[in-house]
């Protein structure tokens, strides 16, 4: 019956990181939304294919960056100390 306990063991494990996955997806996806309102950037009417390149494009430049050695340097610029967001800048929300 050992063998029984320790699938459940594994089973049990299973789910706890199907969980955990499933947390770290939501996040992400509050973290880009918040992001999208903030620019202004949820109110624009963007197809998918269109920001699906653009996110490509980030995340290639961001690939860049972490094959430089350079994106630590460059998370930390741009984030002040205490959470804050730097520099506030106007987004138009007009097309």
């Amino acid at each position: 019956m050992a063998v029984k306990s320790s699938l459940s063991d594994i089973d049990a494990q299973i789910e706890k990181l199907r969980e955990r996955r499933r947390t770290l997806i939501i996040k992400s996806a509050e973290r880009f939304a918040r992001a999208a309102t903030k620019t202004g950037l949820a109110e624009m009417e963007i197809t998918e294919e269109e920001l699906d390149a653009v996110f490509e494009q980030i995340a290639a430049r961001f690939r860049k960056e972490e094959k430089k050695g350079t994106a630590g340097a460059t998370a930390s610029s741009r984030r002040q100390p205490g959470g804050g967001s730097g520099t506030t800048a106007e987004v138009s929300h007009d097309e």
